[in-house]
């Protein structure tokens, strides 16, 4: 990537008051033309929103996406309708015990309604705190019980595939667990036994960090540093663990864009919860500099590694060891073309990785001046054209997404051979999020944040 080093939060301010313009008629069209009977909306096919079966993982992008754009805008229809969605659909989402996505569902929705709250931009109510609250303690404990116990005694929240399998996407998932740490909530298990969720976020944390990022430190033939592998897979009869995999990058032995993204993401904003605690609560896991330590080490390596493997302007392919990306020659030394023939881009890891890359460059301060500028360099490629739509038709917010190309789920145009021209629900609602957290730094508003 070519990191702009010029670009600052208020330049990008003209470009993002276009999205929400955009976003507004987007959101507006989708209220009116999806059917929910259907299931949760999860990416578009020929430009209109549609579900596809595997988990119920996307719903609260949805509705949170409403509640973001009050946020950003001040228009209280979107308020109002992300309140009534929350309430009339995401019930089940909080005592999903087969899903890792809790963090995505449940902080989007319940969690960014009580940080308006707490931040004063919607009224102090009681029992609308209340039920905000208990949502979110009950899904910080829902999430923490999908627990797979490790060879040392450590462990991990296991992926919807079952309890042998380490999700790199849960890492930004732990948010879940941390509000619900905050609000004072613990696991409760058989004997009354109360299980720390923030013991959970630590175990899981590092577990991710040993087994799914790469240091270069000899693991393996593939281990260069900062690549990630999208699945960990254990053996459950002694815990230990076996392989890397990957369910929707190329391989086990590359590295799939929006997997590396969530870590990318995740790590740096779980800095940015330890700050709030005392060295006495962290001091049973680990003790602060363990804990800041591997994260740190995480979140550096996995940053650098996007920069290092991405376009010129920012944009990602689908997958760094993508079996024709060799075609393209050196990609890293030219812009991202969404259209070329050869090997899909994926709009919605810049989305997720863009807004990593600038919490941990405010995090590290003068030291992460290039990473903060880099976050910066990505938004200003997309949150433009070709990447935003502008094409009123089209229900999605940032085009050229996709979601499992392994599995052949994405649309290949008519005359085109690979996937584009698409978006996805998760793109979509990462795209108004980090743009609402630049917006904040634009204009000296309140830090956006997703812990209390």
């Amino acid at each position: 990537m070519k990191i702009n080093h010029t670009l600052t939060p208020s330049d990008l301010l003209p470009k993002i008051t276009k999205l929400w313009e955009v976003s507004a008629a987007k959101i507006h069209t989708l209220q009116k033309e999806y059917d929910h009977s259907k299931g949760s909306p999860v990416f578009t096919w020929e430009g209109k929103y549609t579900t596809r079966g595997w988990t119920e993982w996307t719903q609260g992008f949805e509705f949170g996406s409403e509640i973001l754009q009050f946020d950003a805008t001040g228009d209280e229809s979107f308020l109002k309708a992300g309140k009534e969605n929350t309430v009339k659909y995401m019930a089940p989402h909080v005592s999903h015990f087969g899903v890792h996505d809790h963090g995505f569902n449940n902080v989007s929705t319940y969690g960014n309604l009580l940080r308006l709250m707490n931040e004063g931009r919607i009224p102090e109510n009681e029992w609308e705190r209340n039920f905000y609250e208990l949502a979110l303690k009950l899904s910080g404990a829902s999430q923490a019980r999908r627990w797979t116990k490790i060879f040392d005694g450590e462990g991990y929240i296991y992926s919807f595939n079952g309890p042998q399998s380490l999700f790199a996407d849960t890492i930004r998932s732990l948010r879940a667990l941390a509000v619900g740490y905050q609000l004072g909530h613990p696991l409760m298990e058989e004997g009354d036994k109360a299980i720390s969720l923030l013991d959970r976020l630590v175990q899981h944390a590092r577990t991710t960090s040993r087994f799914t990022i790469f240091y270069g430190e000899g693991r393996d033939a593939f281990d260069v540093r900062g690549r990630t592998a999208h699945e960990s897979l254990f053996n459950l009869n002694d815990g230990n663990f076996r392989a890397p995999n990957s369910q929707q990058g190329f391989s086990p032995f590359t590295t799939w864009t929006r997997g590396l993204a969530w870590c990318i993401a995740g790590y740096p904003e779980e800095l940015e919860f330890l700050k709030t605690l005392s060295d006495e609560e962290l001091a049973p896991y680990g003790g602060r500099e363990d804990i800041e330590g591997f994260m740190l080490k995480s979140a550096k390596a996995v940053c650098d590694f996007y920069i290092e493997n991405t376009s010129l302007d920012g944009i990602p392919y689908w997958d760094t060891g993508a079996p024709n990306l060799h075609k393209l020659g050196d990609y890293t030394q030219f812009n991202a073309d969404p259209h070329n023939d050869i090997e899909s881009v994926d709009s919605s890891a810049a989305a997720i990785a863009a807004q990593g890359l600038i919490r941990l460059g405010i995090y590290l301060g003068d030291e992460g001046k290039d990473y903060y500028q880099a976050g910066l360099t990505v938004l200003n490629t997309l949150f433009d054209e070709p990447y935003l739509s502008t094409d009123p038709s089209h229900h999605g917010l940032i085009l050229h997404s996709n979601y499992h190309l392994p599995n052949g789920w994405d649309r290949v145009p008519e005359g085109r051979k690979i996937a584009c021209d698409e978006s996805c629900m998760w793109g979509d609602y990462h795209a108004r999020e980090v743009a609402l957290y630049v917006q904040r730094l634009a204009n000296n508003d309140p830090y956006y944040k997703f812990y209390i």
